[in-house]
């Protein structure tokens, strides 16, 4: 009934069967964004074994380090990195200058004043006289750019005291290594000091807070990704994918039996001594929520300050351009 098949036809035959199987999808191509690490834990995010199981698979992971966020908009618009990594400042100016409407929330990267965790200071010298924003009347100001966060913070908290700019005050553009030096030369009357470099000696023996900017906001959104909505609905799988891994990878950070090989993983990327960087993952570094979840209530209080603060021409209603049901689902994975 069954005729035997020749070599040659049976040769013919495998190969029309392997055509007709289907090939496994390559993983989908993820480029985010990144500023400073470990502020920024993307590119040693996934430096712990394990942590990824889907790395490769459904997905590939490329950090690009882009040292500032407004230049992170020009990326994402030009399709050169799929996850950009904005703060409660730009945000929206990505939205209302840059046009994104498409832009949606999906993860949290970095909060400042969470209970109890680090808050950035704004610091003045012990000798200075000041003991209060309103005797920074008339004095010099030094924030790392002009309409950052810590930027904005510090006009918030200056307004309470009835201080505006320009007008009551100076404002220079200092980059955050050389912030205790400016101070310490007098060319600054106030600096702002964000980790690491409030930790070190010069400013911990010669300046003293004035305010922070939990004093100043009540909290702020610091750091979260963002992704085009057009990508999230042609990859969710693998986004999420990610997503479950990047929870995986924040516990793992988190967890304190893991603080020496996480201080060793950032002493071996920054090339810094591992003695100090003894902060980092703890409440003298800022926060990450571990279940990857952006706290939508205080970016959108940050927000409506940027909007009082006169730097974008109307609100920004946050819920409309948030969806964190992708990271919810892959933290609801993890056992």
């Amino acid at each position: 009934m069954f005729e035997r098949l020749t070599p040659l036809a049976a040769l013919g035959l495998a190969l029309a069967v392997g055509s007709a199987s289907p090939t496994r999808a390559d993983p989908v191509k993820i480029r985010i964004a990144w500023v400073v690490a470990p502020a920024a834990l993307s590119p040693i995010l996934f430096a712990p074994p394990g942590v990824a199981p889907h790395l490769g698979k459904s997905y590939s992971f490329d950090p690009i380090n882009i040292t500032a966020s407004p230049q992170h908009i020009t990326a994402i618009a030009a399709g050169e990195i799929e996850i950009a990594a904005l703060n409660f400042a730009s945000f929206p100016l990505a939205i209302q200058n840059a046009g994104l409407t498409d832009l949606r929330i999906i993860c949290d990267e970095l909060q400042d004043g969470h209970d109890g965790y680090y808050t950035t200071h704004y610091m003045v010298r012990n000798d200075s006289g000041i003991t209060a924003p309103a005797g920074l009347k008339g004095k010099v100001i030094a924030v790392n750019g002009l309409g950052t966060g810590v930027d904005m913070a510090m006009r918030a908290e200056m307004l309470k005291s009835g201080l505006h700019f320009p007008g009551d005050y100076t404002i220079v553009e200092v980059p955050f290594p050389t912030m205790a030096a400016v101070l310490n030369d007098k060319k600054a009357d106030l600096i702002t000091a964000a980790v690491p470099f409030v930790y070190g000696p010069e400013l911990e023996k010669n300046a003293h807070t004035l305010f922070t900017m939990k004093d100043a906001l009540g909290g702020a959104e610091l750091s979260f990704w963002v992704m085009r909505d057009s990508f999230i609905k042609a990859h969710r799988a693998a986004v999420v994918d990610l997503l479950e891994d990047t929870v995986r990878a924040y516990r793992w950070y988190y967890d304190p039996k893991n603080h020496a090989a996480v201080v060793d993983i950032v002493a071996k990327f920054t090339k810094r001594p591992a003695e100090q960087l003894d902060w980092v993952f703890t409440q003298k570094d800022n926060w990450r929520n571990t279940d990857g979840l952006v706290n939508l209530d205080e970016l959108q209080h940050n927000e409506d300050t940027v909007y009082q603060l006169g730097f974008i021409k109307k609100p920004i209603k946050v819920a409309d351009y948030a969806d964190l049901s992708l990271v919810k689902e892959a933290a609801a994975r993890i056992k």
